[in-house]
C-alpha cells in the first residue's frame, strides 16, 4: 500500500502495479506535508507537517502529535523505538520518550540540550527564508544506535554519536558549489554511507561525512530534493533551479547511478517534472514528480503509472511516499 503526502494532507494509493485501478483517496486532512516515515522501532507512519506532527498506526486513522514548535519537517525514531526525534522549523531538535506509546502532548517533548548549545552559536538561515532555518532531515541507523544524523536547510549537517548530547559537524566543502549547506534530505546507505540532497548537487560520503564525492559531475541539473538507495543503485531526480523555476526552465532528469560510480540521467516519461519524493515497494522503486505523477522502474526503465494529485492541481514543492507492506 502506498501512502503520498501533498500540500492538504495525505492519501492511500492503491493500483500502482499498473492496470485499470488506480486510485487515490484522502485518508486525512493537514497542512502541507513534507515527509511520511516508518521506523523500524515503533509500528506505523509518521507525516511531518506545517500543522504539527502527524501519526497513524495502520494508516488509517490519523491523531496530531503537539509539539513546542507548529512546523515540523523531520523525524526518526532511535533503533530500540525507545526515543522519538522530531526536526523542527525553527531548526531545533526534540526528542520524547516512547515508554508508554507514541507521545501525545507538547509537554512530553524536549529540547535536545546539546543540539540547542549548537544552534545558539551558528548562524543558520538565509534572508529569502525570513533569516530562519529548518531541520530537513533526521536519520537513525541499526547498526549504530547512538548516532544521529541531522541536515539543515539552510545550515549543513551535522552527526552527534552519544544521542544529542555532542554534535560535529560535516561540512560538504572542497567543491564549486554554492550551496552545500542547503540540505534537503540525507539518505543513509549503511550506518557510515550517505547521500546528501542539496542545493548544489548530490554528494555520497562512506565515512558518517568527514569526506565527500560529487556524484552529479558534468550534468546541469544541480538542485536536488531528495534521494533513494535501493539494492545497490541511488536513485534522484534534478533540476536546474530551486523550485520557483520549475515551471520556466523545464530540463528536468532522472537520475541513477550504481554505488561507488557517478549519476548517469536515464529517460523519463515526464521530463518537464522534477521528481521529489521516493520509496520502494515489495518490488520496484517508485517516485512522485512536483505535477502530481507517480512514477514506476521496471526492468526496461521508467513508466507514468497515473496522477496522486488531480490534473488542475497546483504544482507542488513536496511529494513525500511511503510504502506499506500488507500483512
Amino acid at each position: 500500500m502506498l501512502y503520498a503526502g501533498a500540500t492538504d494532507g495525505i492519501y492511500r494509493v492503491t493500483g500502482v502495479e499498473g492496470g485499470n485501478d488506480f486510485e487515490t483517496t484522502k485518508v486525512h486532512d493537514a497542512g502541507e506535508v513534507f515527509r511520511i516515515t516508518q521506523s523500524e522501532g515503533i509500528d506505523g507512519l509518521f507525516a511531518t507537517t506545517d500543522t504539527k506532527l502527524q501519526y497513524s498506526p495502520d494508516g488509517e486513522e490519523w491523531m496530531t502529535l503537539s509539539l513546542p514548535e507548529e512546523e515540523v519537517y523531520a523525524v526518526t525514531a532511535s533503533p530500540s523505538g525507545e526515543m522519538l526525534y522530531a526536526g523542527t522549523r525553527p531548526a531545533k531538535v526534540y526528542v520524547a520518550a516512547c515508554n508508554s506509546g507514541v507521545p501525545s502532548d507538547a509537554e512530553a517533548w524536549e529540547e535536545v540540550d546539546g543540539f540547542q548549545e549548537l544552534r545558539e552559536q551558528t548562524d543558520w538561515g538565509i534572508p529569502r527564508h525570513d533569516g530562519l532555518a529548518q531541520v530537513r532531515s533526521l536519520q537513525t541507523h541499526p547498526a549504530a544506535p547512538d548516532r544521529i544524523v541531522v541536515g539543515i536547510e539552510v545550515g549543513g549537517i551535522y552527526v552527534s554519536d552519544d544521542r544529542g548530547q555532542t554534535w560535529t559537524a560535516r561540512a560538504i566543502d572542497g567543491f564549486d558549489a554554492p550551496h552545500t549547506d542547503d540540505i534537503h534530505h540525507i539518505e543513509l546507505v549503511d550506518e557510515e554511507t550517505m547521500v546528501a540532497s542539496t542545493g548544489s548537487g548530490l554528494y555520497r560520503s562512506s565515512d558518517t561525512g568527514r569526506t565527500w564525492e560529487r556524484l552529479d559531475t558534468d550534468h546541469y541539473q544541480r538542485y536536488f530534493r531528495e534521494a533513494l538507495s535501493h539494492e545497490g543503485r541511488i536513485y534522484a531526480g534534478g533540476a536546474p533551479g530551486s523550485s520557483s523555476s520549475w515551471e520556466e526552465d523545464t530540463d528536468h532528469a532522472l537520475f541513477e547511478c550504481e554505488n561507488g560510480k557517478r549519476l548517469e540521467q536515464v529517460s523519463s516519461p515526464t521530463p518537464e517534472e522534477v521528481a521529489v519524493g521516493w520509496c520502494a515497494s515489495d518490488d520496484a522503486v517508485m517516485t512522485g514528480t512536483h505535477h502530481g505523477t507517480l512514477l514506476r522502474r521496471t526492468s526496461s526503465g521508467w513508466e507514468s503509472v497515473g496522477r496522486i494529485l488531480p490534473s488542475e492541481s497546483t504544482p507542488v514543492r513536496y511529494l513525500p511516499l511511503s510504502w506499506v507492506t500488507a500483512q
